[in-house]
Formats: structure tokens, sequence, C-alpha cells
């Protein structure tokens, strides 16, 4: 993935972000067994989705059509002799 720049943009950042914290409310209010905390932690693990799939929806996502790793040179393929 190196090569594809995936996840490299303001949008997957900032929803992994969103979505971290929510699964670590979730993570400690399970361990306090609190389910109306746990939900909530959930809620904020969706809430990052959503502003995620909303900032790249404004731009700030990486474009689909740029796929650098399936890009192949224009060369002639190679063929091993035997």
């Amino acid at each position: 993935m190196a090569g594809s720049s995936h996840g490299h943009t303001p949008a997957a950042w900032t929803g992994v972000i969103i979505a971290f914290i929510g699964f670590c409310v979730a993570g400690a209010f399970m361990v306090m067994a609190q389910p109306l905390g746990f939900w909530a932690g959930m809620v904020i693990t969706l809430l990052g989705g959503v502003v995620g799939g909303v900032m790249r929806m404004m731009g700030l996502g990486q474009p689909k059509d740029v796929h650098p790793v399936h890009v192949v040179a224009d060369r002639e393929p190679v063929h091993a002799e035997g």
C-alpha cells in the first residue's frame, strides 16, 4: 500500500481518529459494565465513518480515478525462456 497513498488524506485521518476515539469510549464503558456508555461509543465510532465520507464528498479524500499501484508502465511483457 505504500505506493498507493492509501489513507493519506484529511478525510481518512479524521474518520479513523474519530472512530478510534469511539472504540476507546465503547471499550472503557464495556469494562465498566455501563451499556449506555458502550452504545454512545458505538455511535461515535459510526460517526467517524460518516464524517470521513462527508469529507471525501467535499473533496478532501483521494479521488477514485487515482490508483498508482494499478498503473502499468508501457513496456513489453517478459517471457521466461525454456
